[in-house]
């Protein structure tokens, strides 16, 4: 009796079940977004860094060619995640909106049915039941009683200073329980006799109700085998065709990746077979009469363009995402030191991989393959950024004044008019001082008393003995 509530408390059990699938499929959808968002981020970094590096040509296409999966692969990913909520989840939502129903005093109207239905099928043989249980109890306390009443007799028999009518009455009480014993026995047989006609009709009655219990269960359970097929099928990006079209590009790409076409291509570009500007015999021009100043000749550094670039040989121009035209800019090359490995795995360095790239986002390469390199050259020793002492460390070759000259007064030998505003103006026999030595262009940079700074010609002074 009473032992229905297992199958009643399964229907609650399958609300909280339509809870925790939807819970379920929730995070797997937010995994399913949160990866496609990851992958588009991947994507478009990588992106950037391998088309600002220096790996050019059809391996450069082959490698971007995985940036391009990611971004097809991300946007089937979030699709998968719509499907998952649009979908299943509403689904199984409307479903359990559907199957059950709330009662105003807690709990579900199809619960209550169940117990009622249980509760009224049982109540006739747990009637019988009880009554059996209250025979039961009497018969065996009537034979407790008898059988105390003899040993009661059997003992007065051995008693002599009984007398015979205390012995006539326990004889007669052995009598009457007897007579009970029969009495109870018979009304506990007569009980259970009711109790077994009762019971296959109790068993029906409680069949039908569980039957019916066993309906709204297997209802349940078919649905959530439906739902699970669908998500499965969602899930499953395998048999997506565009899943499959994908990495057949992929391996398209990786596979026209040819050294030979990229080798050719960088000799053309890069190499003896890229376009020169010899030298060529120039008129002269009074605008070119005076030598540049050191901060003049920055500033015409900072992007040399070559023209009246003329194709010579039997070379073929080839299209480039870079510039058609060579534009050598001054800027030095700067070696990027970086203990950060990208591959090395997150939990030894206590900081996660994003952060990592956050921080070192450059240092993938050593260079650009837009970085330009230095326009000046010399062939004196003196003037070589790679001399023996520069690639001990001792100095920075990518230093504009490694070692700054000592100020010196100076004392001018000549009038000299600054041409000019980063020159110096002064009158012979004024006294400055030399802040830098001679450059190459014969300029030095001094400074007047008056605290102005600027460029003056070298050999317009003499030092002050």
């Amino acid at each position: 009796v009473g032992n229905y509530k297992r199958t009643v408390k399964r229907i609650d059990d399958g609300h909280r079940l339509c809870n925790d699938l939807m819970n379920c499929i929730h995070e797997r959808a937010r995994i399913e977004k949160v990866y496609a968002q990851q992958l588009t981020e991947w994507a478009k970094r990588w992106k950037q860094l391998v088309e600002k590096g220096p790996q050019y040509g059809t391996v450069e296409r082959a490698w971007c060619a995985f940036m391009s999966e990611a971004e097809k692969v991300s946007e089937l990913h979030l699709e998968v995640k719509g499907s998952l909520m649009n979908e299943d989840f509403e689904k199984i939502k409307n479903w359990q909106k559907e199957a059950f129903h709330k009662q105003m005093m807690g709990g579900f109207k199809e619960t209550k049915e169940a117990e009622d239905g249980f509760r009224k099928a049982q109540k006739p043989w747990a009637k019988k039941l009880k009554e059996v249980e209250a025979a039961k109890k009497a018969y065996h306390a009537a034979c407790k009683e008898e059988k105390l009443a003899i040993s009661r007799e059997t003992n007065s028999k051995a008693d002599p200073a009984l007398n015979p009518e205390q012995l006539k009455k326990l004889q007669d009480k052995v009598e009457r329980s007897k007579q009970d014993v029969l009495k109870m026995k018979e009304k506990y047989e007569k009980s259970l006799k009711e109790l077994d006609n009762a019971t296959p009709q109790y068993m029906e009655n409680m069949e039908q109700v569980f039957e019916q219990c066993q309906q709204f269960e297997e209802k349940r359970l078919r649905f959530f085998r439906e739902v699970l097929l669908e998500v499965q099928k969602h899930l499953d990006l395998s048999n997506v065709a565009s899943y499959k079209n994908i990495y057949r590009e992929l391996e398209q790409n990786i596979k026209t990746a040819d050294a030979v076409e990229d080798l050719r291509w960088f000799r053309a570009n890069q190499g003896p077979g890229m376009s020169m500007n010899w030298p060529q015999f120039e008129e002269w021009s009074a605008d070119l009469n005076r030598t540049l100043s050191r901060r003049e000749k920055k500033k015409a550094s900072d992007g040399v363009t070559l023209t009246g670039i003329n194709q010579t040989g039997d070379q073929v121009p080839q299209l480039n995402k870079h510039s058609s035209s060579l534009s050598v800019q001054s800027n030095t090359v700067q070696s990027v030191q970086s203990s950060y490995n990208p591959f090395e795995d997150e939990e030894d360095t206590g900081s996660t991989v994003s952060e990592k790239e956050d921080n070192k986002n450059k240092n993938v390469s050593s260079y650009e393959k837009n970085q330009s390199y230095p326009t000046d050259w010399s062939d004196e020793e003196s003037n070589n950024p790679f001399s023996s002492t520069d690639a001990n460390g001792d100095t920075n070759p990518f230093d504009e004044d490694t070692s700054p000259a000592m100020e010196v007064r100076v004392r001018a030998l000549y009038d000299y008019e600054g041409q000019e505003q980063d020159e110096l103006s002064f009158k012979a026999g004024d006294e400055l001082t030399k802040m830098e030595n001679e450059d190459e262009q014969g300029w030095c940079k001094g400074r007047l008393d008056n605290g102005q700074v600027g460029l003056y010609p070298a050999n317009y002074v003499e030092p002050i003995q």
